[in-house]
């Protein structure tokens, strides 16, 4: 009986570490734990990169986005940061918004909470030092959070956000134009659309489909009638 009502116990601790992994794929979850997939305010969309910097798609999305006069936010991860601290000094000085992604991209189920704090501290300090901005939101590696990490960001006094829309860009099977029609469907005001500026963590190349189809997702969305803002609303 005893050995029985542990095992329910630490099921149901089990559960609960976990629980937040979800909230990407459950809307009502994500909004329970009061971890955002939206940004509502003003009359623009989110576009945000995660898993950069990166030597040639980082550089490419930059200039994209200065020839279409478009802002984004960029979820850096810190071991890339060091790799390449003269790419995360150009993103904010091009005047996109910098993010916190984690310092290493490991997904935070795997963690210990000691673990999870020492790495998001440290993402903090390296890229606030190399941009100059203090970031003041973070998106968990693959959007998973655990019930420790997400206690551990907002302590950090980081804020967690997830999105709304995504483009699929991190797969090889993926196209430019699979990936412009997903992540632009449907937009409305306050949609966070999720892409990504690197290939260090998914299919190798990825970031070229991603960048053959930036042209039109900057085109569709000025033609819905939406701004381009970061996720703080600038």
């Amino acid at each position: 009986m005893i050995a029985r009502a542990a095992a329910i116990v630490g099921a149901g601790a089990g559960a609960a570490w976990s629980l937040p992994a979800l909230a990407p794929v459950v809307p009502a979850l994500a909004q329970a734990l009061g971890v955002p997939r939206r940004r509502d305010q003003g009359s623009g969309v989110a576009l945000t990169f995660d898993d950069g910097p990166h030597p040639e798609g980082t550089p490419a999305v930059l200039d994209l986005l200065a020839a279409g006069g478009a802002k984004a936010t960029f979820f850096l991860v810190g071991e890339q940061a060091r790799a390449y601290p003269e790419l995360a000094e150009r993103i904010a000085a091009e005047g996109h918004e910098i993010a916190v992604h984690g310092d290493r991209h490991r997904v935070m189920l795997r963690l210990a909470p000691a673990m999870i704090a020492a790495d998001l501290d440290r993402a903090q300090e390296t890229i606030g030092e190399l941009t100059g901005q203090r970031p003041r939101f973070h998106r968990p590696p693959l959007g998973i959070y655990s019930y420790p990490g997400l206690k551990i960001a907002r302590r950090l006094g980081l804020e967690p956000l997830l999105w709304s829309r995504w483009g699929r860009d991190w797969s090889a099977k993926s196209s430019a134009a699979s990936i412009t029609e997903m992540v632009t469907a449907d937009l409305t005001p306050g949609d966070v659309l999720l892409l990504h500026d690197a290939d260090w963590y998914s299919d190798a190349g990825c970031w070229r489909n991603t960048v053959a189809a930036l042209p039109s997702i900057l085109e569709r969305v000025n033609a819905a009638g939406l701004e381009f803002q970061t996720v703080s609303g600038a």
